[in-house]
């Protein structure tokens, strides 16, 4: 496990790799994002993206579990303060499978909670081509090592 006193700007992580089928798209389109290019891939060929295409979302999710799999485990857990970015330039369709790449872009100490801080991460999620499916840059809130904190002087309140 990571705390936020091992990360610095510039570390990369890998995860995966998932693979993603027709019957995880059109599953995961009629609980959350019950559209036609997510549910039906005939219906799929008349729309923008000509195919069926598993939800953004759907991504996200995949991504998620990617991270927290993957090799840049935090200590407390991947507690997201917020997402900056998230975007997806191309679809993730069926048979692509999925690996994501984070990179540490910033660190920084609370200033009035000196056992934690936040990371910022970004995080790509890359198809078997390599070609980007997502783009997610996230703020983390990461916990310090207890003596990292210990030494740390906290603002008067």
């Amino acid at each position: 496990m990571r705390y936020l006193d091992d990360l610095t700007p510039g570390d990369r992580f890998a995860g995966g790799p998932v693979t993603v089928t027709a019957e995880d798209i059109v599953a995961y389109a009629r609980q959350f994002d019950p559209q036609p290019f997510h549910l039906d891939a005939e219906a799929a060929k008349d729309t923008v993206f000509t195919g069926l295409a598993a939800s953004g979302w759907h991504t996200a999710g995949l991504t998620m579990r990617m991270i927290v799999n993957g090799e840049g485990r935090l200590a407390g857990g991947f507690v997201g303060m917020g997402v900056e970015e998230l975007r997806w330039p191309k679809a993730t369709r069926p048979g692509d499978t999925l690996r994501i790449e984070s990179e540490v872009l910033e660190v920084r100490v609370s200033e009035r909670r000196p056992d934690r801080g936040i990371a910022r991460v970004r995080t790509t999620t890359f198809n078997q081509d390599d070609e980007t499916v997502q783009v997610m840059t996230a703020n983390l809130l990461v916990p310090r090592r207890a003596d990292a904190s210990a030494n740390a002087t906290a603002p008067a309140e």
